[in-house]
């Protein structure tokens, strides 16, 4: 059995502030024998205005919550995913990178994905959202051994595109991870069939830390995030559901499911190349 802890935070546009939330988030996970833990998407700063993100993001090298959580996965001797980080890069446009990290025992980075699919959507009249206007996408599907798992890397909006996880799934992953921020309009109509889908298409447990509550913001616009970190397994049952409210939430993965999954229904080995249309 591998012990997960999900890390469901509700955290500001101050990332100092949301740095100590996480780590006591990260230890309580850890005290209740968590071997792995998972933080959300943008777990230094939720944030609507660009302006903001520029005066308080940092670079992967000086940046503060990345430091102090490999320091802390080492002294905790657990593997750790930070959802994601909003993050400085050189990019001559400017934009920042939305990257997940996967740390390891001994505060080492064992792997880093930037997320490929920009949330670029017209929610409703009044909610509308231009990620690539801040953030660059990815290009490069990554997954990652561990002692208990091969793990496929992706963050929130990437859910909706299923040849990225089918395609971790085939490069031998049975754990996805799909740390969020998701809008509460899309996720209470999508988040937990999504989900599911990517579950039962791939035959692996899916991970899914999550954002929640209405995010305290220096400016006057806030934003709000549906919750509802989801566990579920390599047979599309959901096995945890966190609901709404900040906390750890932990359940235990028998990865035995994986291939039993996989047996029942192979169809993994049964995709074909087809022409058109």
């Amino acid at each position: 059995m591998t012990r997960v802890g999900l890390c469901q935070l509700n955290v500001s546009d101050d990332p100092e502030r949301n740095l100590l939330t996480t780590l006591d988030a990260v230890r309580l996970a850890a005290t209740q024998g968590a071997d792995f833990v998972l933080t959300p998407e943008v777990t230094n700063c939720v944030s609507t205005s660009r302006t903001h993100q520029r005066s308080v993001l940092q670079s992967e090298q000086d940046d503060i919550t990345l430091a102090a959580l490999r320091k802390e996965a080492q002294a905790l001797g657990i593997w750790l995913l930070i959802g994601s980080l909003g993050l400085k890069t050189g990019d001559t446009d400017g934009r920042f990178a939305n990257r997940s990290f996967l740390i390891g025992p001994e505060g080492q980075i064992a792997a880093r994905y930037d997320k490929i699919h920009m949330f670029d959507v017209d929610v409703t009249a009044t909610e509308t959202f231009r990620e690539s206007a801040g953030y660059r996408p990815g290009n490069r599907a990554v997954i990652a051994n561990t002692p208990f798992a091969t793990i496929g890397m992706t963050v929130c909006y990437d859910v909706r595109f299923p040849q990225l996880y089918a395609a971790l799934a085939q490069a031998g992953a049975h754990i996805l991870t799909v740390p969020a921020a998701f809008s509460p309009v899309t996720g209470a109509a999508h988040w937990h069939c999504l989900l599911r889908a990517r579950a039962i298409e791939t035959g692996c447990f899916v991970l899914a830390p999550a954002q929640t509550g209405t995010h305290a913001s220096a400016s006057q616009k806030t934003r709000n995030t549906y919750g509802h970190s989801l566990v579920v397994s390599p047979w599309g049952e959901v096995i945890l559901d966190a609901g709404e409210k900040p906390g750890v939430y932990m359940t235990d993965l028998d990865m035995g499911e994986v291939s039993k999954a996989r047996g029942r229904v192979p169809s993994l080995k049964h995709v074909r190349h087809f022409d058109g249309p």
